[in-house]
Parts: structure tokens; C-alpha cells; sequence
């Protein structure tokens, strides 16, 4: 290969500028600050040479890392980003890894046809799984095999793995006693995808049985710690065009309607909402809704949301916390965040009661 064809090396830079190797990395570097006149010495020569700055290929492999860390989302990513508790996660989780300069490779969990889920190949040092993937499972054995440093949010790991925690249950099964408390007897609920198939319709116990999304089950089973035998509705995803769908099926029969419904997120109490004002109903004089996260949302019109806000920014940060502890070769450590309770404006005692 000839000079002209071969890439332009550092070294090339500094013989043509002539300046050491060391000082031509430093100018691109940009650690260590350098005579101005050397700077533009050096910089001229690479503009003549070609050369834009070190093969990023080339240090990967002085270093044995990618630079990249994987964060594995459920599903398509454009409804992963239609909810503020992702994004506010991601805000917090780039914020964390900022000092330890790597790089965000989003996957999808799912694979596509018969290839292999995306997580199997990337190239990347350390991966993030969402607890909200449906498989999540399947996405720990892959990393065990893989054996690179791994944190869960909210997923259904093993003990060996690093997880950022939340009260899930006891959060749902606060919302229920506060539905309680206020005399509602008849009660439903709206829920999260339960696995891969993201089916929408009644929770049966045998649907119940083939679960596999950590999040969903530890809400509904809070849930039913108040409510044991009341109905639930499965969604496709956390969006408020499923929560309409899922609240116009328990809303259509007056006989059977329900006085309140716990939505497992805002955006489905959302949904809920709409599909109770489609039918004429009354928020909260005539149908009580709550919901989960705390985020600001849009189409509540004069409502505040009666919710419990879950600290999604920090549960970010400590991920990412936790994945630079074990890049820098130290155990990563689990960590464990609550929710609050924030009354707002669409719960209140049943307007009549039920025969």
C-alpha cells in the first residue's frame, strides 16, 4: 500500500511538524496545554496530511473496551420515548457516565426473525437492562455468559446482579388503600405489558402464570394485597391510547362499572380518563382514578392526577454510578428508592353505592 493510500499515523503528524510524538498527541488530546504556535504547527501538518485524529479502532484495542455501554429498551424504541420516566432514566443515567467518557448504544430487546436479540453481539463494556423489558430473563443469561458488568433497573435479576430498586408493590398497595380508605369497594385496575406477546384483555390465572415482566406482577400483586379478587386489564404498553382502550372495556356496563381504577402508570390513568368523559362520566365524582410515576402530563386538563412519584431521574443516575464503579474494577452495589405519595384531584368517596 502506498503512502498516499495508507492512513496518516500520529507519528507521520509529528515527523511533518517536527515535534515529538507525545507532543502531537497532546494537541489532539487537548489534556495538556501547548505552545500556540507548536499547536498550529501541528494541526497544519495533519490538514496536509489527511489525518482528522486518533483511530478510535485503534484505541479500543490499547485499552480492551468499545467505549460503549448498552442500555437495552422493551419494544420499539419511538414508544420507549413517548414516556418521561425513560427519558428522564436515560437524563440521569448519561449524566452518571459523562466522566468516564463512554458512549450509549440503545438495543432493542426483541430480536428480529430468527437472528440473535442485539444485546448477544453488540460491541460494548457494560450494559443497562430495563425492568420493564418483557424479557428480561433472557437478556440476564445472555449477560452472564458474556460476563461483562451489568445493572438492572426495576428487573426480575439475580441476586449476583447489581439492581436499582423501587417499591413497587408497596407503592401499588398504598394507591389501594387510599382508594379504600375513601369507601370505594368496587374496584378495578390497568396494567403494564405481562410478557413479550404484550396481549391486551382480562388477567387470567393462567395468563397470571406465564408472566414474565417483574414490574407489572409486583404492582398487580400490591394491588390485589387491598383488592384480591378485583378484575385487571393487561395493556400492549404505558401509552394513554392504551389506557382509553383498556377503560372504555371496564367503563362500557353500568352494571358492572367500577367506582375507581388504579392505572399501573400515568399515562394509562390518562386513557382512563378520556374513555370515563367519553361515556359522560365524572372525574372524581363519578369514577376515581389514580395512577404511578409522578410525571408531568399533557390531556389531565384542569385534573391533578392523584399518583405516586417515583424518583425516575435518580434511578438513572444510580445506574450509571454503579456501571462506572464496575468499569473501574470495584463491585457494583444495589440500591433501593421508594415513592411518594402526591394526592391530587381525581380520587374522592364513591357517589353511590353498589347493590
Amino acid at each position: 500500500m502506498s503512502n498516499r493510500e495508507r492512513r496518516a499515523t500520529i507519528s507521520d503528524v509529528a515527523k511533518a511538524a517536527g515535534v515529538s510524538t507525545s507532543t502531537a498527541s497532546v494537541v489532539f488530546s487537548g489534556k495538556v496545554n501547548v505552545a500556540e504556535a507548536t499547536r498550529e504547527r501541528v494541526l497544519a501538518a495533519a490538514s496536509e496530511l489527511g489525518y482528522t485524529g486518533p483511530d478510535p479502532r485503534a484505541a479500543s484495542l490499547r485499552r480492551g473496551r468499545s467505549g460503549i455501554v448498552g442500555v437495552v429498551l422493551a419494544g420499539h424504541l419511538r414508544h420507549a420515548f413517548l414516556d418521561p420516566v425513560t427519558t428522564a432514566m436515560m437524563d440521569g443515567l448519561t449524566d452518571a457516565l459523562a466522566d468516564v467518557s463512554t458512549g450509549i448504544l440503545l438495543l432493542r430487546d426483541d430480536p428480529f426473525g430468527g437472528e440473535a436479540p442485539p444485546i448477544a453481539e453488540a460491541p460494548m463494556d457494560a450494559v443497562v437492562l430495563i425492568g420493564c423489558s418483557d424479557r428480561i430473563r433472557e437478556a440476564v443469561e445472555i449477560v452472564r455468559r458474556r460476563g461483562m458488568p451489568a445493572v438492572v433497573i426495576e428487573g426480575d435479576g439475580d441476586d449476583d446482579l447489581t439492581e436499582i430498586s423501587l417499591d413497587n408493590r408497596e407503592a401499588s398497595a398504598m394507591l389501594a388503600r387510599h382508594l379504600a380508605d375513601l369507601g370505594h369497594t368496587r374496584v378495578a385496575s390497568v396494567a403494564l405489558p405481562l410478557g413479550p406477546q404484550r396481549l391486551r384483555g382480562l388477567i387470567t390465572p393462567d395468563r397470571l402464570d406465564d408472566a414474565t415482566v417483574g414490574v407489572t406482577l409486583d404492582r398487580l400483586a400490591g394491588f390485589r394485597d387491598v383488592y384480591p379478587d378485583a378484575p385487571v386489564i393487561s395493556t400492549a404498553g404505558s401509552l394513554i391510547d392504551e389506557g382509553l382502550a383498556a377503560g372504555r372495556t371496564l367503563l362500557g356496563d353500568p352494571e358492572t362499572r367500577p367506582t375507581a381504577i388504579v392505572a399501573q402508570s400515568d399515562l394509562l390513568a390518562v386513557g382512563v380518563i378520556r374513555a370515563a368523559e367519553e361515556i359522560g362520566l365524572r372525574v372524581p365524582e363519578d369514577l376515581s382514578v389514580v395512577g404511578f410515576d409522578g410525571i408531568a402530563v399533557d390531556g389531565l386538563g384542569s385534573h391533578e392526577l392523584t399518583t405516586v412519584v417515583q424518583p425516575a431521574l435518580e434511578k438513572g443516575r444510580a445506574a450509571g454510578e454503579q456501571i462506572a464503579r464496575m468499569l473501574a474494577g470495584e463491585p457494583g452495589e444495589s440500591v433501593h428508592f421508594t415513592v411518594q405519595f402526591r394526592p391530587g384531584e381525581t380520587t374522592a368517596p364513591p357517589a353511590r353505592p353498589f347493590r
